[in-house]
């Protein structure tokens, strides 16, 4: 094809470093746990493959589920979230800060703050001199909001509360955005690297990190929305699974073609090239490198990228921060 457009400043963004190592396994050293439907993949960056994926050297782990809207499901992706905190927390660590980044204002990007709303804190106790269970740590938490309302940059924001409070460990939990539409509500990434905010939309911020703020960071997010063209290259990845399960399975009894756990059945599917080829012409040619770029080029272009959250945002948030709160409440203090 003869595009002569640089594609490479078109790349589509995301906070995940699963979708970010896509192409790249085989480099990268990685690992995945199963427990019953939920799988916990770990992925360890080293200064050269960070580069190759501008990705942070640290640790990271993505914790990938189907839903979290039942009691039950949630309560299991919850075990596993507390356990695989637990790991990244030193037992000796008395003193954690808990920082919820985000805008209360916006569903999607309220994930943090109502974290914080919900986690256990102490650190008045410790002040006041109360009698403390030795089980119970000491814990702050805030809210900074969003420079946009503050004036403020978030970074230098956090800075100054941890001169004055002290802690050991700041925990950072917030929204992130998703390099492909099935992470989205369905995925928590737990990092040593700290977190960049804003980064998911395009809205660089400065980072937070134990090299911007002095102390450890653990950051913690859930991917709640999706760039437009994320969506179109997906739609057209599901076209091609689709069309080779109803080339299979055409002649097969309506009980036998069924569309439930449809999404299980077609995505290990896929068409050959050929079949792309006469299906979509120029661009079934394309590689999916080749093809993501050029759908995002063209949205970004219009200015038609938008950032999409689902519909049923509301009540995901309650229920995953509910989840996280939860989750970071049990790792840290024993209750």
């Amino acid at each position: 094809m003869g595009h002569e457009i640089d594609l490479n400043k078109y790349n589509i963004r995301t906070d995940l470093v699963l979708d970010s190592i896509i192409g790249n396994e085989n480099n990268i050293s990685h690992k995945v746990d199963n427990y019953g439907d939920i799988s916990v993949n770990t992925v360890y960056i080293d200064d050269n493959n960070g580069k190759l994926i501008n990705k942070k050297k640290g640790k990271y782990v993505t914790i990938l589920f189907d839903d979290v809207t039942d009691s039950e499901n949630r309560n299991n992706v919850e075990i596993v979230f507390k356990n695989e905190l637990s790991k990244f927390i030193d037992k000796d660590i008395r003193s954690i800060l808990i920082i919820g980044l985000g805008n209360n204002d916006s569903t999607p990007d309220s994930l943090g703050p109502k974290v914080v709303s919900k986690v256990m804190v102490t650190r008045h106790l410790f002040v006041l001199g109360e009698d403390v269970d030795n089980g119970i740590k000491e814990v702050s938490a805030f809210s900074p909001g969003v420079m946009a309302s503050t004036g403020i940059e978030t970074s230098d924001f956090i800075s100054s509360l941890v001169k004055e409070v002290k802690p050991s460990l700041v925990l950072v939990v917030d929204a992130l955005a998703a390099g492909s539409m099935e992470r989205i509500n369905k995925s928590i990434q737990i990092t040593d690297t700290g977190i960049h905010p804003g980064s998911g939309v395009h809205n660089m911020r400065k980072e937070i990190s134990v090299d911007t703020i002095g102390v450890p960071v653990i950051g913690i997010g859930v991917p709640t929305v999706v760039e437009s063209s994320v969506i179109v290259y997906d739609t057209i990845n599901y076209l091609f699974k689709h069309i080779s399960y109803i080339k299979d399975n055409q002649g097969k009894n309506k009980l036998v073609f069924s569309r439930k756990n449809y999404l299980n059945k077609i995505k290990d599917r896929d068409l050959t090239y050929e079949e792309k080829k006469d299906i979509l012409g120029l661009i079934g040619e394309l590689s999916d490198d080749e093809k993501m770029n050029l759908i995002n080029e063209v949205l970004t272009s219009v200015n038609y990228n938008f950032i999409v959250t689902p519909k049923e945002i509301d009540f995901v948030v309650d229920k995953l921060s509910l989840l996280i709160a939860n989750g970071i409440n049990k790792s840290l203090h024993n209750i």
